[in-house]
């Protein structure tokens, strides 16, 4: 199962109390399920929210469960940001 780095920017950051972390998963939908596991607070509710790049990709309106992850990948969580 590919490892992936999960970062958390803004509100994300600030609902999980951590700037990064590592997750197995084969694809997005499986990475998120994972973060919410691990975080069951206010996260859940800021990633209704939240924007996501895959290995500096935009994920735009794809399924999560569409998007496969590489070993080695990284998971950008991104809420909107004020002031654009």
């Amino acid at each position: 199962m590919p490892k992936v780095t999960v970062r958390y920017w803004a509100a994300a950051k600030a609902a999980a109390g951590i700037a990064e972390e590592a997750f197995d998963a084969e694809t997005l939908a499986d990475a998120l399920d994972a973060v919410r596991g691990r975080h069951p607070g206010e996260l859940p509710r800021v990633l209704l929210r939240c924007s996501f790049l895959v290995d500096g990709d935009p994920v735009g309106t794809r399924g999560h469960e569409t998007v496969r992850l590489a070993d080695g990948g990284t998971v950008e969580v991104l809420p909107p940001f004020a002031g654009g």
